[in-house]
């Protein structure tokens, strides 16, 4: 059987199996957002995080509430919680609250600048059995710390990230890269980092006009970009010394699919990944624009479990991103109008389309 054959094949069951979770979603992955305040100001935040946002989110009676409610009504051995932020790592009950989720049968994992952690934080991660970290790392030294505002924090991320490996209840340490107008050149020389480190895995994604980056558009990659970072990543992953692999957030097209990452691309939002938002809203990803309409509740007035059950419609319609270019597009079975964090609400339409920035895919 030829190559494309076969990766069309696969794509065809990622089609089957997300056509099965829109007549029956089942809950795999609830992000919490604990915090919209961190210690960074990075240019491309997709959530406008800093220290000068509202702190009137959920209290530890309402998040140990929520939890109580998901073990009691899911199974929390299938459902990995991801704490998110802001900086998760500035609240001050967070390991109580992972201690009681644990406690409950779930596993979690945090996504985190890197900065802010030190021995009191390690044992308190060994303690509550965290099971995954990704840390941020957006370029070499200078490059990272002008990005994200924070000077000095570059080589204290680094010996963190030494000292999160050497942590066993640890499955995974990952550094997530967003690749950006500045620091696509230094890609070469992260890698060689990335093998010094030995880190589990280097996930990749390219920034979004989201958030933050909507006011910082010299960051946005060019078509040019894209296929020199494709190119990158391709070869990088053929030589199988880390796991690196292309982030999940968009449709690539057949060719590319399985070349830069290990599994095929299915924006699953409503589907299987639900969020809480720090102000308690019940949402879905929470890379998702926060447009009112799209909220599903909220936990001090909702039980999440029930909201799940009976609401979340207009994620589950198959045609939730459509349009006239994306249905008349062969590619419309596969990708279904690529991620619904970039959908553009206005003009009813993707921001990101793989055929618009690769001119010559045509395989699909």
């Amino acid at each position: 059987m030829k190559l494309e054959q076969i990766k069309r094949r696969n794509l065809d069951n990622i089609a089957k199996y997300r056509k099965q979770l829109y007549e029956k979603p089942k809950l795999r992955d609830l992000f919490i957002e604990v915090t919209l305040k961190c210690n960074a100001y990075c240019e491309h935040c997709g959530s406008s995080c800093g220290n000068d946002v509202p702190d009137d989110g959920m209290s530890t009676d309402d998040i140990k509430h929520i939890l109580d409610d998901v073990a009691s009504n899911f199974k929390p051995q299938d459902i990995l919680l991801n704490i998110t932020g802001g900086e998760p790592l500035l609240r001050s009950d967070l390991f109580e609250l992972m201690a009681y989720a644990v406690g409950l049968g779930f596993s979690w994992g945090i996504t985190t600048n890197g900065i802010l952690i030190n021995d009191r934080i390690i044992n308190l991660i060994k303690e509550t059995k965290m099971a995954s970290i990704s840390i941020s790392l957006d370029g070499l030294k200078e490059t990272h710390e002008t990005f994200r505002k924070v000077p000095h924090s570059f080589d204290k991320i680094i010996n963190n990230i030494k000292k999160l490996q050497k942590i066993k209840t640890i499955k995974v340490v990952q550094v997530t890269t967003v690749a950006n107008k500045k620091n696509l050149h230094e890609l070469p020389a992260m890698y060689e980092l990335m093998k010094d480190l030995k880190i589990d895995a280097w996930r990749i994604v390219n920034v979004d006009s989201i958030g933050r980056a909507k006011d910082n558009c010299d960051i946005l990659l060019d078509s040019n970009d894209y296929q020199y970072l494709f190119d990158f990543i391709e070869k990088s992953r053929l030589e199988k010394i880390i796991k690196i692999e292309y982030g999940c957030a968009h449709y690539l097209g057949i060719s590319l699919e399985k070349e830069l990452r290990d599994t095929y691309f299915m924006c699953t939002t409503g589907l299987s990944v639900a969020s809480l938002l720090y102000n308690g809203d019940i949402y879905v990803c929470p890379n998702v624009e926060r447009r009112p309409e799209l909220i599903q509740g909220n936990i001090k007035q909702d039980l999440f479990s029930k909201v799940w059950y009976t609401k979340f419609k207009e994620f589950r319609n198959e045609k939730r991103t459509s349009c006239d270019m994306c249905l008349k597009c062969n590619a419309w079975h596969y990708c279904l109008g690529d991620s619904f964090h970039t959908w553009n609400f206005e003009t009813n339409s993707p921001n990101f389309c793989i055929k618009k920035i690769i001119k010559e895919e045509k395989d699909e």
